[in-house]
């Protein structure tokens, strides 16, 4: 006959507590719609100290490419980076200010610190920014999008108004389960895909809480140019295949959703926006092996007895490649070789790419002189050149504002800057044929007088702050 074993109420305990799915002993109870991250430290402690952390530099010298915000406190600067930039974002606010982004705890107040140019488009600016977008949305509608950024940032309670991203951005205060906040934005973009958020699994969410800001947008504008909405292009789209062909094809189909003019061509264009998910999602490598963005950017981690999601958010690069050696047996060396040559090659084509396409945008400035002059173009040409530079710059822009340097899907970066290459040349060499034509024709040599466009933008003179030197391929280069 089997012994019957009696556990007492604290051997109950005990293995209750051992028990893998255990729940969390709560301190206390979170009153919905709880704002206040030291309130979920009470029950999440190890998490609100990585979240915390996020304040803190990056440690120095693990990353090449990706400096960030390094131990030393220098902010990047992406337009000093990536000279071409100044140039092709002249006119908009991108173009005076564009800085390398740091942790999670800065989000709101990088946008308070900026350049105010950077906040021109109003309320819409928050909305990647603070956890309370939805709740300003759904209370103020159009307002929330269309009334002066300070306006909007003020309806924020004091203690809040330089809160980013926090616990409730991605967490159900009840359970501190999963779920997707901002409602308005990517909820609707995954019912326009077809999806069905109800059905979303865990490891989904796992990467779609993040994509409520690591996306593109478009800030859509009124017939006075003020914003009335913001969404993400992916009206065109599958979940798993959001291309750029596709995010493309939704910008150009409505007016509205051209943002800005571009004071070197004169050409009113879209814009677009750091876009790691929809690169990472595409049918890349990681994605296709069931990986979310949590596994690389927020590793497991011990403390004591407790394995936790490190909270600490930042490239696997700056923590040793942790996240990655715990499925690649290569070693860290050998990895962080591996995304320095993803990288490298990613670097050199972006740069052949952007100035490509800088050189396009020069020649249609001199082709609209020409037209001003009074001299006739050929305009069909002309249209054929915009069309091919518009697929351009819109692929250099990509690639550009999305925060890998292409690691999240190699193949995908290549193809595209290979394309945005293409098209850019296309355009050089029809403007060129129009010029020819008219009577002007350009220099063989485009000088793109970056220094101009670097050196034009208030306090923020030329400044390399980089170990990677770029060197201006057109520096000594004829002027028109």
């Amino acid at each position: 006959m089997k012994k019957l074993i009696l556990l007492t109420p604290a051997l109950c305990l005990f293995f209750a507590a051992c028990t893998k799915n255990a729940d969390p002993i709560k301190i206390t109870e979170l009153k919905p719609g709880e704002y206040e991250p030291k309130e979920w430290a009470k029950n999440w402690p190890l998490e609100y100290e990585g979240w915390e952390a996020t304040a803190n530099p990056t440690p120095a010298g693990k990353s090449y490419y990706k400096k960030g915000w390094d131990a030393d406190g220098k902010i990047y600067d992406k337009l000093s980076e990536f000279p071409y930039m100044p140039l092709l974002f002249s006119g908009w606010g991108f173009g005076i200010e564009y800085n390398e982004p740091r942790g999670h705890m800065h989000m709101l107040t990088d946008v308070l610190d900026i350049d105010p140019s950077r906040r021109k488009a109003g309320g819409a600016c928050l909305t990647c920014k603070t956890p309370y977008a939805q709740e300003l949305q759904a209370k103020y509608g159009k307002d929330y999008f269309s009334k002066p950024f300070d306006e909007i940032h003020a309806l924020i309670p004091k203690n809040h108004q330089k809160l980013g991203a926090a616990c409730i951005t991605c967490h159900d205060e009840a359970d501190a389960s999963l779920r997707i906040l901002n409602q308005f934005t990517l909820g609707k973009a995954l019912k326009d895909m077809g999806v069905d958020t109800a059905k979303l699994s865990n490891q989904d969410l796992r990467s779609l809480v993040c994509a409520q800001c690591h996306v593109t947008y478009v800030v859509r504008k009124d017939k006075d140019m003020k914003s009335d909405s913001v969404f993400f292009p992916w009206q065109n789209s599958k979940y798993g295949s959001i291309s750029i062909e596709d995010i493309i094809k939704t910008i150009k189909s409505d007016p509205a959703h051209l943002e800005w003019t571009q004071a070197v061509t004169g050409f009113k264009l879209g814009f677009l926006r750091h876009a790691e998910f929809e690169l990472l999602s595409n049918d890349s490598t990681h994605w296709k092996a069931g990986l979310a963005c949590a596994d690389c950017h927020m590793p497991y981690t011990r403390s004591g007895s407790k394995k936790i999601s490190d909270h600490r958010v930042m490239s696997p690069l700056k923590k040793d490649m942790k996240a990655c050696i715990q499925c690649h047996t290569e070693g860290k060396e050998w990895l962080m070789q591996r995304v320095k040559s993803i990288q490298d090659r990613t670097a050199s084509l972006q740069l052949r790419a952007g100035y490509a396409t800088a050189t396009a945008a020069k020649l249609f400035e001199r082709a609209n002189a020409v037209k001003k002059g009074g001299r006739s173009l050929d305009e069909a040409l002309y249209a054929k050149a915009k069309e091919y530079y518009e697929e351009a710059f819109y692929r250099v822009t990509f690639i550009g504002a999305e925060n890998s340097m292409g690691f999240h899907n190699p193949p995908e970066t290549l193809r595209v800057l290979g394309d945005a290459a293409y098209f850019a040349g296309k355009s050089e060499a029809l403007l060129r044929q129009a010029l020819a034509q008219a009577g002007a024709p350009a220099p063989a040599r485009v000088d793109l007088e970056l220094g101009k466009y670097l050196n034009n933008r208030g306090k923020r003179k030329l400044n390399f702050d980089r170990t990677v030197e770029f060197k201006d391929p057109f520096k000594n280069q004829e002027k028109f």
